[in-house]
Order: C-alpha cells, then sequence, then structure tokens
C-alpha cells in the first residue's frame, strides 16, 4: 500500500515540483494552494504525511498544524515544513509549533526522502518530536 501525502503550498511552480517527485518516490500525493483547501482535503482524505510551507501567502501554514493537532484522527499526522524561512530562530518557532521536521527552499530531495523514510517507515504514523 502507498503512504499519500498532502503537499500544501502556495507556489503553483514548488506544488508541482513536489507532487512530481513524491509520484517518482511511489507516493500519493494530494495538494493544496492554502488553508481553506487544506481544511477541504483533510475533510475528504487523511493523508500519511503532510508537506507544509509555512508563508502561505496572507495565511501562516502553523494555523493549519494547530487545527490538525485539535482534531483526534489527523493529531498523529506527521508534518514536514517546507519554507523560506532559514534563519535558526524561525526553525526553532516551526519546530516547537509540532513541526517533525523544517526543511529549507529549495528543497534538498534527498534530506526529504530522508525525512519521509524516518516518519513513515514500516507503516507507523510517529508524534511530532517523538
Amino acid at each position: 500500500m502507498k503512504h499519500s501525502v498532502l503537499v500544501v503550498e502556495d507556489n503553483q511552480l514548488n506544488r508541482e515540483l513536489l507532487r512530481d517527485w513524491l509520484e517518482m518516490e511511489g507516493y500519493e500525493v494530494c495538494s493544496a494552494a492554502d488553508l481553506k483547501a487544506s481544511y477541504d482535503v483533510l475533510g475528504k482524505h487523511i493523508p500519511n504525511a503532510v508537506l507544509l510551507d509555512i508563508n502561505l501567502g496572507k495565511d501562516d501554514g502553523l494555523d493549519l498544524l494547530a487545527w490538525m493537532r485539535q482534531k483526534p484522527e489527523l493529531s498523529g499526522i506527521p508534518v514536514i515544513a517546507v519554507t523560506a524561512h532559514a534563519l535558526v530562530a524561525e526553525q526553532e518557532r516551526i519546530l516547537q509549533a509540532g513541526c517533525g521536521a523544517c526543511l529549507s527552499k529549495p528543497i534538498n530531495f534527498e534530506r526529504l526522502r530522508e525525512q519521509l523514510k524516518h516518519w513513515l517507515q514500516d507503516g507507523r504514523v510517529s508524534q511530532p518530536n517523538s
């Protein structure tokens, strides 16, 4: 059974790049361009992991993470931040909010592969920061 990944990214090119790479890696992919679309997708489909852009135009991606953590059926899904926020302090804020990892753009696909393997190994869904 394939793992599914939700890609939340407002930049269409980045969203398509992540989708194409994930599909080549063997994942099922669904995507959303903003918070509203993310809520809609998560209402219909529960992915095994979420790749979350933090700066979603006027929205903060961490709002989605906070919402997910309040939903029992979504609270254990690993969330990997994918962000242009490269400052250490900003990455710490993202990790403290509950993301399992924080990857800077441009994406290092080897690191992304390692993180997905870590969080999705043997079909287990890990709690963030465990």
